[in-house]
């Protein structure tokens, strides 16, 4: 079912100062449709759960409207609204076992024993939980207690199923593996879904589209790709994985690019495939968007020695140097958009992260490399070109 907030606001008094306002949540509008799943995402105190407390129903708007599948529900209380909750803190019921909690709100709603058992044994199964159905919740791992929670909110058949932080408590591994089964859950039901988390990563792999806070206004809403890719502003830019800002200055705007130069004399120039086009004119101000995997190096010579005058400990590991890429094919030709040096190095396996001293506009560049083996390794002190294609850019 559809969730539509219209210019929801939250104000509370501040309780060591009854004269202060704080402001939670300030105009949010969202419009979110059947069986989308949409996470609110931002650092603490930005607003996120306070706005899902007002969809469940446990917080009043100071202004705004709330509305559930077509029906206003700002005084209609939580048991009402047809929604249910995962918390962060699971909730099960000690003294319960497995389908006992599962079955909870169906025995509620006073449902026959025999459905109640029907249902519990079926959605047992699509979370995976058959073995577990008179185990009490003290002998479950913290992953099965999650999914616990989540067969009891999801069996009741609500509109909408709301999450608040509900993978805080896991350790990082299981994190990962259970964020992919709430998203498989709540695709295989359709189940319109709202989640609350200050985790990048887990937003981006569970939702349809993501609204980004800070301070209690709405920075940007739009899918993943779009927040990671076509950031709106610096924030989201920052919040959002690692980036390079470059500041550069507006040269030509055409209706699908623009050209940007930066450097102190201009010399560096650069075209950005962008939708904003309009947005710009010449001798505007602007920042550079890419990110550190986007970025293209290349050798510019053989400065072996590092800053120490010793070889990074990458390159020794892998015994690998500039004539490996020649060999493999992977040394590049083309014109460099900016040179700098290598300051640090950290290999990690798969990839090398570079941190790259750039001169000509003041900054300090990261990027990454995959497949060191093949690609061969830059060493501290080196002087290397970077490069990085306009589809993969952005401009602010």
């Amino acid at each position: 079912m559809s969730v539509t907030l219209k210019n929801i606001t939250k104000i509370f008094t501040d309780p060591s100062n009854q004269a202060r306002e704080v402001v939670a949540v300030k105009d949010v509008n969202l419009e979110i449709q059947e069986g989308e799943m949409v996470t609110f995402l931002g650092p603490s105190g930005c607003g996120k759960t306070t706005t899902l407390r007002i969809i469940s129903g446990f917080e009043t708007p100071t202004n705004g409207e709330v509305w559930i599948s077509g029906t206003l529900v700002n005084e209609i209380p939580p048991n009402k609204r047809d929604t249910s909750m995962v918390f962060q803190s699971y909730a099960i019921f000690p003294h319960l076992s497995v389908s006992q909690n599962i079955g909870f709100g169906l025995e509620l709603k006073g449902v026959k024993p025999k459905e109640i058992r029907r249902q519990v044994e079926e959605i047992m199964e699509v979370m995976t939980l058959t073995n577990l159905y008179n185990r009490r919740p003290d002998q479950l791992s913290g992953g099965q207690q999650q999914r616990v929670a989540l067969a009891r909110a999801i069996i009741n058949r609500p509109k909408v199923l709301l999450f608040d932080e509900p993978l805080s408590n896991l350790d990082a591994k299981l994190r990962d593996q259970m964020r992919i089964e709430i998203r498989r859950i709540q695709q295989s039901f359709g189940i319109t879904s709202i989640y609350v988390t200050h985790d990048q990563d887990e937003a981006m792999t569970v939702s349809d589209r993501i609204m980004v806070m800070k301070d209690g206004e709405v920075m940007q809403i739009g899918t993943p790709f779009e927040i990671y890719s076509r950031p709106a502003n610096t924030f989201v830019a920052d919040f959002i994985g690692r980036v390079n800002l470059i500041d550069a200055v507006v040269e030509t705007v055409e209706p699908e690019s623009i050209s940007v130069v930066c450097g102190g004399g201009g010399e560096h120039r650069h075209k950005v495939i962008t939708s904003w086009a309009g947005d710009f004119k010449k001798g505007d101000a602007a920042r550079i968007v890419v990110r550190p995997e986007s970025l293209r190096l290349s050798r510019m010579g053989d400065t072996a020695a590092g800053a120490d005058g010793k070889a990074t400990a990458a390159a020794e590991a892998a015994s690998v140097s500039a004539a490996t890429a020649e060999e493999n094919g992977t040394a590049r030709s083309e014109v460099p958009f900016l040179k700098g040096i290598i300051k640090r190095s950290v290999y990690l396996g798969p990839t090398v992260e570079y941190e790259i001293d750039v001169p000509d506009v003041k900054a300090q560049i990261l990027a990454v490399t995959y497949n060191p083996v093949e690609e061969g390794f830059y060493r501290n002190g080196e002087e290397v070109g970077i490069n990085f294609s306009s589809a993969a850019s952005h401009l602010l």
